[in-house]
């Protein structure tokens, strides 16, 4: 259950940043700063598909990983869990 909710929750954040880029060239830019290659930010930029659709393609995984949020500070619920029950 936890693991499905992180799956969510990233999903989720990933849509939000994307929204906040607006503009195709905003997207392409931010997602190049994100080590994704020309090609493929332009791919997703440029594209006519809804924010909840693009945030889940290979390409928005990629640039805003699990890597990216734990260095973000996000805490997955899994390991949280684990942490918890492991103590108690």
């Amino acid at each position: 259950m936890f693991e499905d909710l992180d799956k969510w929750i990233r999903h989720r954040l990933r849509m939000c940043f994307l929204k906040q880029w607006k503009k195709p060239k905003t997207k392409r830019r931010n997602l190049v700063v994100l080590g994704i290659p020309e090609e493929w930010a332009v791919l997703i930029s440029g594209s006519r598909k809804g924010y909840w659709r693009l945030s889940n393609t290979p390409q928005m995984n990629k640039a805003l990983g699990l890597a990216y949020w734990r260095d973000r500070g996000l805490v997955s619920l899994v390991e949280r869990y684990d942490v918890i029950r492991s103590t108690t």
